[in-house]
């Protein structure tokens, strides 16, 4: 078991060891046996079914992007589910000062069946996504719980439409097969201007496209409660549960999906949008590598754009 009660960075040598594992854990992961590091996942008869009101828990991290975190807490005040109760984890660091404000801002406001619970971490641990994720799974009370990012929108009808696909699943991993996205939009456009203070904020579903998911990747990563307790979330491999002095590229749901042996199971999961962005907020802004970066998302995403029209 991996000691996580220290929160130093690691040395010069467990800096290179945690690149190199990086390196063979995002190319080399099929040629290893996942038993190594996750000796089983529990079976279908091990797991709960569960019927009726369920219980779902969010997790979320957010450096930098409140304002696209306030699109996603807007749309759950005021499109609060009815027959499913919702904790909405965040992860945050208080550094992140726009971010705890906008936190401070929702937790004065209520809904039915919403449960907030702000997450405080040191930088170094919030940098590496898998922390706080495997900390959630690992403590979860709830019957499912779906790995998100802070940009998506769950909006009117969202998660109960889950909550009814829900029922009486026994599934380790799940993920919604669409979603509705913006174009790329620059740093100006009004949407992102919108959600820069502390406020209830809306979007025009019109402004939003279709687009199929393939696998359960990133945000779209839906887990059984029983499976994310009892394996966590690459709760044994130590580079990804080990604090980083910037943000780390999110490749470790490739591994998640390594180690519960699947690539997750599709289900229809209506109204839920996303706000695509050409500036990453977790990056230096102004950086080469950071306008390399834009660059190459810009492109990215023209190319997939044109295959859709």
């Amino acid at each position: 078991m991996i000691n996580r009660n220290t929160a130093e960075i690691p040395s010069l040598y467990r800096r290179w060891k945690n690149a190199f594992d990086n390196f063979l854990f995002r190319y080399f992961d099929r040629m290893i046996p996942a038993r190594w590091y996750l000796k089983s996942v529990p079976s279908e008869q091990e797991i709960n079914s569960v019927t009726g009101r369920i219980k779902l828990e969010l997790v979320s991290h957010c450096w930098q992007y409140s304002h696209l975190l306030a699109y996603h807490l807007s749309a759950l005040v005021k499109y609060p589910p009815k027959n499913v109760d919702v904790t909405v984890t965040v992860f945050y660091a208080t550094e992140d000062n726009a971010t705890k404000n906008m936190l401070d801002f929702f937790a004065e406001l209520s809904a039915p069946g919403i449960t907030w619970n702000w997450q405080p971490l040191p930088k170094a641990h919030l940098f590496r996504r898998a922390i706080g994720r495997n900390q959630a799974a690992l403590h979860t009370q709830a019957d499912w719980i779906w790995y998100i990012d802070c940009d998506l929108i769950f909006h009117q009808g969202c998660l109960d439409s889950l909550a009814a696909s829900l029922q009486g699943r026994k599934d380790a991993l799940l993920f919604p097969d669409a979603e509705s996205t913006t174009s790329m939009l620059e740093d100006a456009n009004p949407i992102l201007k919108s959600g820069q203070q502390p406020q209830l904020v809306d979007i025009d579903t019109t402004q939003f496209s279709p687009r199929k998911i393939t696998r359960a990747v990133g945000a779209y990563q839906i887990t059984h409660g029983d499976i994310a307790r009892a394996c966590g979330y690459c709760n044994n491999i130590l580079a990804y549960q080990t604090p980083t002095l910037h943000w780390r590229k999110t490749y470790e749901d490739r591994t998640y999906r390594w180690l519960l042996r699947t690539q997750g199971i599709a289900i229809e999961v209506p109204a839920i949008y996303r706000i695509r962005h050409q500036s990453k907020g977790r990056y230096n802004k102004g950086s080469l590598w950071s306008k390399i970066r834009g660059f190459i998302r810009l492109t990215e995403s023209k190319i997939k754009d044109s295959k859709l029209s």
